[in-house]
């Protein structure tokens, strides 16, 4: 009788990992402030971490969004004046994004309610669990970033 996927070492990992992304994903969202969704603020936390000034092709690829997905999302945080979106002065068909002052206020909002949550995860893990998972999960990373995800 040939094995059973769950027998396989490489497929509960990805299961761990989907499972792991969900129920991070839905705690983050339950957290945001009203009318913020969770890649609006995918975008707010990579300006936050990363610094102003990113163009959208450089926000597309870290958070590995379309482009038009992103566009999308740009938009709908312009509209509510949560970042802005300006010409580069170097190449004037690029764009920049920005944090307003209702941005950053909204990201600080945010993580004052995800603190609590990311208070509970420190205690329950040590430091040394969590470094001591990166390495392989890096690995896995750039393993499959560097394949074809549909080989012909």
């Amino acid at each position: 009788m040939p094995p059973l996927p769950e027998d396989h070492a490489d497929i509960q990992v990805f299961d761990e990992i989907r499972y792991i992304e969900h129920l991070v994903r839905t705690s983050i969202t339950r957290k945001l402030p009203v009318g913020l969704n969770y890649p609006q603020w995918e975008v707010l936390n990579l300006l936050s971490r990363r610094g102003d000034g990113s163009s959208p092709a450089q926000i597309a690829d870290a958070l590995q969004m379309t482009r038009s997905g992103l566009t999308n999302t740009l938009q709908r945080l312009c509209a509510r004046k949560l970042i802005e979106i300006e010409d580069n002065p170097t190449d004037g068909r690029k764009k920049r994004i920005w944090l307003t002052p209702g941005g950053r206020q909204a990201y600080a909002q945010a993580m004052a309610n995800l603190r609590p949550k990311m208070d509970m995860l420190r205690e329950g893990f040590t430091t040394k669990e969590f470094r001591e998972a990166l390495p392989f999960l890096r690995a896995l990373r750039e393993w499959l970033s560097d394949k074809d995800p549909m080989p012909a």
